[in-house]
């Protein structure tokens, strides 16, 4: 009798994995190895990676291009700290991703993009691509060519087929939502003519505000960020140019999507949570800003804020939809801002399209974006406060994996 249950529960076991599974797919890397003489390379100076998913049948000729997230480093003593980790050099990444959600492969899961040529462009240059230093210090070896591995990668998957794309979306998550909203129209123009092209930033406005402190710690960072890697000049020149010359410091601001957006000739279209948990623990309420950890568990889990955390955060929800208010200026571009408390919503199969998604006005964020990019109705729509969407997967961080 025992071992007749045990084997029950492990084929129940096995078949729940399988069911786990069964909305993503494993794709191998692809090493640009001729981006190397070019100068497109890593932090460590290696090849700059991707995983290539063909596609097939009526999606042949259509493209997307998904940008990886995982932040930025602002000083030498950072990026050498992710120098050799899979942020800076593509010999410590996996072999293997699994896509799921917006790279799906499977029609139930992904109605619109599935049969689309899919590619996830590893992150490993610290600068959401904008950066681009000629020097390299034999002391450290840094290489800060960001900017030189975005045009790498466009010009070996163009080689691939994408010069003949019919459809073409640059989509990011994370610091990769920053990329595609830096170097929308950039991608736009490196596309043929013919080409309908749009973008896609999922959880990519960091906005410019205070912290609970009174100061301006993302700013900071920011600005330490684009002069370390020399990003002013390959920032938006619809934003730079606006502003007077040799007023570097200034440049800083096109860092940020708020002063960006209006200027973005391209459609784009913006997945966002309105509380978003790494704002809120990284612009909000980063470490310096608090020193005795009052916010510690508050940052782990959005129900266990207390009612004056939760006034600061519903304060940075109304600064968030002010920021992100030049978004809703032209019906070209496209808004989800839901109430959740979460970070990256459009790669994992739970949030993007399953039966318990996250919806704003009864659409998921498969559909409003599908629709959107086939002009079958433009959607901008923006949620109530917190707590009043169900429908949200709220984030809740481990304390033992949390970092800051």
């Amino acid at each position: 009798m025992f071992n007749t249950r045990l084997g029950q529960w492990l084929n129940l076991l096995v078949c729940s994995l399988i069911l786990l599974r069964a909305d993503a797919i494993p794709v191998g890397i692809t090493y640009v190895q001729n981006a190397v003489t070019k100068g497109a390379v890593c932090l460590d100076g290696s090849p700059p990676a991707y995983h290539f998913s063909p596609g097939f049948g009526s999606g042949i000729n259509n493209w997307l291009v998904q940008i990886e997230g995982g932040g930025w480093c602002n000083n030498v003593t950072i990026c050498l700290a992710r120098k050799n980790t899979r942020l800076g050099s593509s010999k410590a990444m996996v072999k293997e991703l699994s896509f799921s959600g917006i790279l799906s492969n499977k029609q139930k899961f992904n109605p619109d993009f599935y049969n689309w040529n899919r590619i996830k462009v590893r992150y490993c240059d610290g600068s959401s691509f904008t950066g681009d230093v000629e020097a390299v210090n034999p002391a450290t070896n840094l290489h800060f060519r960001g900017a030189r591995v975005f045009l790498a990668i466009i010009e070996d998957l163009k080689a691939k087929g994408m010069k003949n794309a019919q459809n073409a979306i640059l989509s990011g998550c994370s610091a990769g939502g920053l990329t595609s909203i830096l170097n929308c129209d950039r991608f736009r123009s490196l596309m043929p003519s013919t080409t309908k092209v749009k973008c896609l930033s999922d959880a990519g406005y960091f906005i410019n505000t205070q912290d609970v402190s009174g100061a301006k710690h993302i700013e900071t960072f920011y600005s330490e960020v684009v002069a370390t890697h020399g990003s002013a000049k390959n920032l938006p020149s619809s934003c730079t140019s606006r502003l007077s010359p040799g007023l570097v410091g200034a440049l800083i601001r096109c860092f940020f999507p708020q002063y960006v957006v209006s200027q973005i000739q391209t459609p784009i279209f913006f997945v966002n949570a309105a509380y978003d948990s790494w704002q809120i623990k990284n612009i909000l309420a980063p470490g310096v800003a608090d020193p005795h950890g009052t916010w510690h568990y508050c940052k782990l889990d959005i129900k266990k804020c207390s009612s004056v955390q939760l006034d600061s955060m519903q304060d940075f929800r109304l600064q968030f939809l002010s920021a992100i208010s030049a978004a809703s200026s032209s019906l070209s571009k496209g808004l989800f801002v839901d109430s959740c408390y979460a970070h990256c919503q459009t790669e994992m199969q739970e949030t993007w399209l399953r039966n318990d998604s996250p919806k704003l006005g009864g659409t998921t964020i498969a559909k409003a974006v599908g629709d959107w990019y086939y002009d079958r109705s433009p959607f901008q729509k923006i949620d109530c406060p917190y707590p009043c969407n169900p429908s949200c997967h709220n984030r809740i961080f481990d304390p033992q994996d949390y970092l800051e």
